[in-house]
């Protein structure tokens, strides 16, 4: 069965005020990238297709894994892999800048989640056509689009972001728009979560995978 490894992208300008200025990778991010890819080049993808969205944190990531883990071709793009804009997000529906904690959150990325947390939830609440149920039908159509076209014996490399990634396990686990935040919330940067796809459809094999990060790699693990 063709088995399709699903990769967060490194982590990036945590703090930055525009979705522009967040879509840039750090150093720390790029080493985060090297990592993963010399994970994947120990679990050798067979004959791997590499995809990332379009946004620059995406397809950097996509780019350095590819090099290290010596998967051939350019990666392709493919914009239903992108994130949404959590800055935009925040603003409309978090109550408060991306920047800042709620009233008696903790200060820093723990306050920036919390109301990340609460606005994603209020997003999913929120019946509009260009809502949350968009953004997660367009994942789940590019991943339903790449799983057909994995002839047997291929395997597939994705580079994507936590909530995208949160969208699909979510759906394929059935869970609740309270565990999609739950599963957005610890979403690792440069994490593996794994699929396959057989005949009786697409299943969740590892989310969030980040052994790669542990002992003397455990400083390069971050959220944010």
């Amino acid at each position: 069965m063709p088995v399709i490894h699903l990769v967060r992208h490194g982590q990036a300008t945590f703090g930055a005020d525009t979705a522009e200025g967040y879509d840039v990778l750090s150093d720390l991010g790029r080493r985060q990238a090297e990592v993963a890819g010399a994970e994947l080049a120990r679990r050798a993808p067979r004959d791997p297709v590499v995809v990332c969205g379009t946004l620059a944190r995406q397809r950097d990531t996509a780019e350095i894994i590819a090099k290290t883990a010596g998967l051939p071709g350019v990666p392709r793009t493919d914009a239903r892999w992108n994130e949404y804009d959590h800055i935009d997000l925040v603003e409309r529906y978090g109550g408060a800048a991306p920047q800042s904690a709620p009233a008696g959150a903790p200060a820093g990325s723990r306050g920036v989640q919390a109301v990340l947390d609460r606005a994603l939830a209020a997003w999913m609440a929120d019946t509009g056509e260009d809502g949350w149920r968009r953004f997660a039908s367009g994942a789940a159509d590019a991943l339903r689009g790449l799983a057909d076209g994995l002839r047997p014996g291929r395997d597939a490399v994705v580079v994507t972001s936590g909530g995208v990634l949160a969208a699909l396990c979510g759906e394929l686990l059935s869970a609740p728009p309270a565990g999609i935040v739950a599963l957005n919330r610890v979403t690792v940067n440069a994490a593996i979560t794994t699929l396959v796809a057989g005949s009786s459809g697409i299943s969740l094999l590892a989310f969030n995978d980040h052994a790669h990060f542990a002992g003397e790699r455990r400083a390069l693990l971050t959220y944010r």
